[in-house]
């Protein structure tokens, strides 16, 4: 067989194949794309899962199963945009839960929403202010740097009573939105900024910048501003160098608890698992009782929300991309685990507010005063 007619076939067959999946029976497919093989993706995709079972439990949708489609993107926005065109042409997927990542997200939104047959990606976790703008097919469901910024430095400044602040931020879409709107609030209430220093993920040691603060005269607080992994290098530095620092953080630090010891160190994040209301009460406990010894995070909490704000919207308005989009863009509430979820004309939900918490016996709980 020559290599023409084969790949002939093989197209033909490709297109069979999806054409069946669109068949009125056919399991309904989510796609769900994060670094699944990281602790930060495997709670997003631990969540969706029990998020998937339980509608799946109650009927599905129309008498048609949900089925979930997970591509791992490894946070990295090249193989993030591969994965969306994976999603894009396999017409049996009608939306996806993800990216975790800002610069995922945003490089990701260009495919999404493109062509002849765009689709949803609901975000759980992204919080840069650029994906405000990234079209009308991008949303997410989780407070924008925004707001974590200006609640760090409130937090800081108000219950910490810090006037001088370092700050550490990985040099991306995340890192700087952290930094920048932190700084602002920060010198708003009257606080000092030290030092503001950028950071790559293969930086051989953070060492020269924080004996420089040191050598500065120190800080009442050093805030990083970028993943779990960097964080844990960041926190081993300090006490080679022997730095007792009150550490901060924003919502990429969400983990650093379970690996080392950072007792005291506070954290923003747009859920946190001992958060009150009988949905979330309820939904920690299916979540321990399927996961043993574990407790879910906010992309977990998000990417859960999202499966079944997904839901509602298939029961209303069906399986279908572009209705999907328009239900999404006019959703009037939605309760979720998470809060309640709106999306504005940008596709953030500007009612939510992040909670600052505190590391306390190797648990992130929600700290006092809040």
């Amino acid at each position: 067989m020559s290599k023409k007619v084969f790949g002939n076939r093989l197209a033909l067959g490709t297109a069979l194949l999806a054409l069946a999946g669109c068949a009125p029976d056919a399991p309904i497919l989510i796609g769900l794309a994060g670094p699944i093989s990281e602790t930060r993706g495997a709670s997003m995709l631990q969540a969706a899962e029990l998020a998937v079972r339980e509608v799946n439990d109650r009927g599905g949708i129309a008498g048609r199963s949900v089925q979930l489609l997970a591509l791992d993107d490894s946070a990295n926005a090249a193989i993030a945009v591969r994965v969306a065109r994976r999603f894009y042409n396999n017409r049996a997927v009608v939306a996806v839960v993800g990216h975790v990542t800002s610069s995922t997200t945003l490089a990701a939104a260009s495919v999404y929403g493109a062509g002849d047959t765009p689709m949803v990606q609901i975000s759980p976790s992204a919080s840069s202010p650029f994906i405000s703008g990234a079209g009308p097919y991008t949303f997410r469901i989780c407070p924008s740097d925004l707001v974590h910024g200006t609640r760090l430095a409130e937090w800081a400044h108000g219950q910490l009573g810090a006037e001088r602040a370092a700050i550490l931020y990985q040099n991306d879409d995340y890192g700087r939105g952290v930094r920048s709107t932190f700084v602002s609030s920060f010198l708003e209430l009257g606080g000092v900024i030290v030092s503001e220093d950028p950071y790559i993920d293969d930086v051989p040691s953070f060492a020269p910048f924080l004996e420089r603060v040191q050598q500065q005269g120190g800080a009442d607080i050093l805030l990083i501003a970028g993943t779990r992994q960097s964080g844990e290098k960041i926190k081993a530095t300090l006490d080679t160098v022997g730095w007792n620092v009150q550490l901060m953080g924003g919502g990429g630090m969400v983990g650093i608890e379970e690996s080392m010891t950072v007792e005291g160190m506070f954290i923003s994040s747009a859920y946190l698992p001992d958060q009150g209301g009988d949905l979330n009460s309820e939904f920690v406990r299916s979540y321990r009782s399927a996961f043993p010894n574990q407790l879910p995070d906010y992309r977990g909490a998000g990417a859960y929300d999202i499966i079944h704000l997904l839901a509602r919207a298939m029961e209303e308005v069906g399986a279908d991309r572009f209705l999907l989009q328009d239900y999404l863009s006019r959703v009037v509430s939605f309760e979720g685990v998470t809060g309640t979820i709106t999306f504005d004309q940008n596709g953030d939900v500007e009612s939510k507010e992040v909670v600052i918490g505190v590391v306390t016996g190797g648990r992130l709980i929600t700290a006092p005063g809040q």
